[in-house]
């Protein structure tokens, strides 16, 4: 692509996996920032880099660690996840193409959402957990045969992909108002996690988002 042709919000293809743009800034020789979909880590890159994707109903991706199905023919309840695809803000409003929030409050003509927008029904799609049998999954543009397998797209019963489990060098943050507790991953040993500082956990409770918040790998820094 073209950096003319980049624009914030788009999601694309970088190193064969989903990414959305968050910033284009033609100052800089990597010019192109963007989101890594699965784990929300950030990456720069060039424009040449880059194969833009149109997202349509019914495709299915790793969000946050979490797969998720789009569904037009649903309407969100509180607490959901929506991807706005067909924006049409008035002037009271804050949100683009491709922005994800979570919703807060229901009306019969839309929702109002934790970042006080008010969307119509039509102009987003559901993200729904878990990946539909009927779905396109899009965490991929190419699946070479051995590169990664059936179960690994297949949702857990805990809502976390097998697939993308904690690698050394993460670093997550406990979800906890009252603390700002940080700790990196520094080994793993079959289903068990060892943090920094001595602490020992559980692959499925690290991926419980209710308790920890991934936040970057420093092999990403």
């Amino acid at each position: 692509m073209k950096l003319y042709q980049v624009r914030k919000g788009q999601f694309v293809y970088y190193n064969n996996e989903l990414h959305k743009v968050y910033g284009v800034k033609p100052m800089f020789k990597q010019s192109v920032h963007l989101i890594r979909m699965r784990d929300l880590t950030q990456h720069l890159t060039k424009a040449v880099n880059v194969e833009r994707y149109k997202i349509q109903p019914q495709d299915s991706f790793i969000f946050n660690h979490k797969v998720y199905t789009l569904s037009k023919d649903k309407k969100a309840e509180e607490g959901d996840y929506i991807l706005i695809t067909n924006p049409s803000p008035d002037y009271l409003d804050n949100y683009t193409l491709n922005s994800i929030e979570v919703v807060e409050t229901v009306e019969n003509k839309g929702v109002i959402t934790n970042r006080s927008n008010g969307i119509k029904h039509s102009e987003y799609l559901l993200m729904v957990p878990g990946r539909d049998e009927n779905s396109h999954p899009i965490d991929y543009k190419e699946i070479s045969e051995g590169d990664i397998n059936d179960d690994a797209l297949q949702l857990e019963e805990n809502g976390v992909n097998s697939g993308f489990l904690p690698t050394i060098g993460d670093v997550y943050k406990k979800v906890d108002p009252t603390s700002s507790f940080e700790a990196m991953v520094i080994a793993i040993q079959d289903q068990k996690v060892f943090l920094g500082g001595g602490l020992e956990i559980s692959q499925k409770d690290l991926l419980d988002t209710e308790k920890w918040e991934f936040l970057y790998n420093l092999l990403d820094k």
